[in-house]
């Protein structure tokens, strides 16, 4: 994973006794940040789910101290947990997020790994929410690329397994003056209806095959359970549980306890 989105984490206390017996390796809180809900959930030394989903919608005004807020309370009933991913809907470098277009604008500059690891007392990791769900489902062969349809369109690029950070395909214009965002997001759903949408994501589909050529294109995010067209063998949906899976990778350099 590169160095560039990889914060240092935060200064970590000595875990309470209770904490160090309770677990055989690293429990991984993994946290999912959209702008329509923010999920959580508890991943083993396995990198599989200890834990149910929890989901609390995200606050509006999305602000960094509203959606901390509303982090602490989501996470409270998933238990103990020794460090932190985290998946955030904007561009991120050593854990401060400079871009939130679907959030606020508070989040310019928000050094959320640092601000998190102080409120949790655990070391945290951020990476761009679609790179993380990419992590939960690519394979680490060759091209792959991951778009995740919700809010807005995420995009995240693999080159055999190694994440390429900060690529913002969604505000990069596509057709008759819209970005792709504007085209295929949430807003574009809900004014055009389901069976218009579907042709607008048919095309970015077929806009995004020819050009960037990977081996397999993931659609993954909450609205890509409404696909309904056909779609080419190297086209595949994934679960949206991957954005918190994929949480995992980004601790994966760790040595277990």
């Amino acid at each position: 994973m590169p160095r560039a989105e990889t914060p240092v984490p935060s200064p970590r206390k000595k875990a309470a006794p209770d904490l160090q017996a309770s677990t055989a390796g690293h429990r991984t809180l993994a946290i999912d940040i959209g702008g329509t809900g923010i999920k959580a959930l508890v991943l083993g030394p396995d990198g599989k789910p200890l834990t149910e989903r929890q989901r609390v919608t995200t606050p509006k005004p999305a602000s960094p101290k509203a959606v901390m807020r509303a982090i602490l309370k989501l996470i409270k009933p998933l238990g103990t947990f020794d460090r932190v991913a985290v998946g955030f809907p904007g561009v991120v470098v050593d854990g401060v997020t400079q871009t939130a277009v679907n959030l606020h604008k508070d989040w310019k500059g928000y050094d959320l790994g640092r601000e998190l690891g102080k409120a949790t007392d655990r070391p945290v990791r951020v990476l761009n929410d679609a790179g993380v769900q990419g992590f939960g489902v690519i394979e680490g062969r060759g091209v792959e690329m991951l778009l995740t349809l919700g809010t807005g369109m995420g995009c995240a690029l693999f080159v055999d397994g190694k994440y390429v950070p900060n690529l913002e395909l969604a505000h990069h214009p596509f057709r008759h003056g819209k970005t792709y965002e504007e085209y295929v997001g949430n807003a574009a759903l809900e004014r055009v209806g389901k069976k218009k949408w579907n042709k607008h994501v048919q095309r970015v589909v077929e806009q995004i095959l020819p050009i960037w050529n990977p081996r397999v294109l993931y659609l993954g995010g909450g609205n890509a359970r409404l696909i309904d067209f056909s779609l080419p063998e190297n086209v595949k949906v994934t679960e949206n549980v991957a954005g918190l899976l994929g949480g995992f990778a980004l601790w994966k350099d760790e040595a277990p306890m």
